[in-house]
């Protein structure tokens, strides 16, 4: 986090990076690999719980194959908190809980993804996060 300069902008921190975030989804969804491109930082790292990305996916261009990958078996994405900033929800055709995926933004463009998508801890996670 860079709390050294003080950025001005009409948006709030939190409202910005679930701008990104949103356009992080569109992309994916809509199979625009250029716009995945656009929002994510040259050296973003995508850290999952299960492989391929077990050691962590980097680079742009890599991360964004992924999440195309990603959303061809998504049935839809939810907005949600993840650590008290934006995230995604994802489920199966089916209706089940595919994964959780939180994010990490910096300069208007996602610098970290970490998925949990393990059955059980993604259970478990989600139960946690009910009312």
């Amino acid at each position: 986090r860079d709390v050294t300069g003080v950025q001005t902008c009409a948006l709030p921190i939190s409202a910005r990076q679930r701008k990104v975030v949103d356009a992080f989804v569109a992309a994916a969804q809509t199979g625009d690999l250029e716009a995945l491109i656009a929002v994510l930082d040259p050296n973003v790292v995508l850290l999952a719980d299960r492989a391929p990305a077990l050691k962590g996916i980097r680079g742009a261009a890599e991360v964004a194959k992924q999440a195309l990958g990603f959303s061809k078996v998504a049935q839809k994405a939810e907005s949600v908190l993840v650590n008290g900033t934006p995230g995604i929800l994802s489920w199966f055709p089916n209706g089940k809980p595919m994964a959780v995926l939180g994010f990490v933004v910096a300069n208007d463009r996602i610098v970290e993804i970490y998925v949990l998508s393990e059955p059980n801890r993604l259970h478990e996670a989600i139960e946690q996060a009910a009312p």
